[in-house]
């Protein structure tokens, strides 16, 4: 009897680990600063990470789908910088969708590369995370960009309205989660992506096009980067070549921590959201009481630690190997 109870102890812990451990955080983090509930702490949490959400809703359908997208980072600073460039040349109402139509043309190639060449997704994002930051330097001629009229221009509205009282950012990542989310969840489209992650072979011999499947992935990872370089651009209405750098693993780690397996096949949106804010609402409390900035990143890296840990232990059924 006690056998059972501690495998199913351990099978609780390695399915909802994070959660439990995301209430002990939000307890600890309470009981140390009164602010940290305060509902304008609340609000500002939520709307700082709306662009490092609005891009873990692509890179979700990326990673159900079996495949890693570690290009986001370098990809968002290119769509920010290239959308402030074009904004002062052209006008924000062109700017916008020649940057959009830009940054989906990097999703395409890349999968191309993953989805119809089969090259391993992994390497693949890896070197055009580089090769990106260097179009970026490119195009930019290594310098930061600015908007030169900024009381002039509608563009802010994005990144620094609000609507009834709610940011934009919030809005715009919300309504995003919930069309993208019901793609997902209830299109066919959302249950080959399961499918292919799950078990690509089989779904290659029951018909499905796995290729077109993974090349829509990335689209969709694009559109969402597209859309947070928006937000950044239009929220800072100024920004550096290397406003995205670091965020690939910072998205990752959400996406992983909403429950997404990184050996594909499973995850949802709204468990990304959840992970995402997550993600920001201990970054916020480590802040509130007195940490250091740069101590989010070992956090983070221990956050992804543990988040794959989990996902692994769930898949065999408890938190410790049966061999060890």
């Amino acid at each position: 009897m006690v056998a059972l109870t501690r495998k199913d102890m351990g099978q609780f812990l390695a399915r909802q680990g994070i959660l439990v451990a995301f209430v002990l955080f939000m307890i600890l983090f309470t009981l140390a600063n009164d602010r940290f509930l305060d509902p304008d702490n609340i609000m500002g949490v939520v709307r700082s990470s709306a662009i490092l959400g609005v891009m873990a809703l692509g890179v979700t359908f990326v990673v159900i789908s079996g495949n890693l997208d570690l290009s986001v980072g370098s990809m968002m600073s290119f769509s920010t910088i290239v959308v402030l460039d074009l904004h002062d040349k052209i006008g924000p109402a062109l700017a916008i969708p020649a940057m959009f139509a830009m940054t989906l043309c990097l999703g395409a190639f890349i999968g191309f590369l993953v989805g119809y060449l089969k090259l391993n997704s992994l390497i693949v994002t890896l070197g055009m995370l580089s090769a990106i930051h260097g179009l970026t330097l490119t195009y930019s001629g290594g310098k930061n960009m600015d908007i030169d009229d900024m009381a002039g221009t509608w563009f802010g509205m994005f990144g620094r309205g609000d609507v009834l009282g709610i940011p934009t950012p919030i809005l715009i990542f919300l309504s995003l989660a919930a069309v993208l989310g019901v793609m997902l969840a209830k299109t066919p489209f959302g249950r080959k992506v399961y499918a292919v992650g799950g078990n690509g072979t089989a779904a290659t011999f029951s018909g499905i096009p796995r290729a077109r499947v993974v090349f829509s992935c990335y689209l969709v990872s694009a559109f969402c980067v597209a859309t947070a370089g928006l937000l950044q651009a239009s929220r800072s209405m100024g920004s550096q070549n290397t406003v995205g750098q670091g965020l690939e693993l910072e998205v990752l780690a959400a996406v992983i921590l909403g429950g997404a397996s990184l050996m594909g096949g499973a995850g949802t949106i709204f468990k990304t959201v959840i992970g995402v804010l997550i993600l920001g609402f201990i970054q916020n409390g480590l802040l509130l009481v007195g940490l250091p900035f740069y101590a989010q990143y070992v956090v983070t890296w221990v956050i992804i630690i543990l988040a794959v840990w989990l996902d692994i232990a769930a898949k065999r059924g408890g938190l410790w190997s049966p061999i060890a």
